[in-house]
């Protein structure tokens, strides 16, 4: 793979230039080196770094977390339990998500069985939402975020 502009180091590894440029910012991504016309150049092996990057950051691991993730991949003759390590703390995070996810669920579920089809004076989704000591889902589940996420 010849040196690639910036464009198209983002079309080959699924990462939007600006987020590129980001990485770069924070250290993530190396500084490229750059043409005689100030242009930034990338080779294959940018494009690798930036496609684990993004599959890390779609796996919802943290800046940090992939920072050092890739100093392990950049010494291969490390032990892989630091590695292993961040997995690990990654899925008990995402299993405390589903869980939290499922009692929601069941919240949601309560409350749409027990609509009787009237009027709204005897709607069971008004009266929880309405009364918070209703909704069963806070009795010691942790909040749940619901947009915004990790971006990237």
């Amino acid at each position: 793979m010849p040196n690639l502009s910036i464009g198209a180091a983002a079309k080959a590894s699924g990462v939007k230039v600006p987020t590129i440029r980001y990485y770069e910012s924070i250290e993530l991504l190396p500084s490229p080196p750059r043409t005689g016309s100030n242009r930034r150049t990338y080779d294959a092996g940018d494009v690798r770094r930036l496609a684990f990057i993004r599959h890390a950051r779609e796996l919802g691991f943290e800046v940090e977390a992939i920072r050092t993730l890739l100093k392990l991949q950049d010494e291969p003759e490390q032990s892989c339990a630091a590695a292993d390590a961040i997995a690990r703390d990654r899925l008990a995070e995402v299993e405390r998500r589903i869980a939290s996810l499922e009692a929601l669920r069941a919240e949601l579920m309560r409350m749409v069985e027990g609509c009787s089809h009237g009027h709204v004076g005897e709607c069971r989704v008004i009266e929880i939402l309405a009364d918070h000591g209703e909704c069963r889902h806070h009795l010691g589940a942790e909040p749940v975020a619901l947009a915004g996420g990790a971006g990237g």
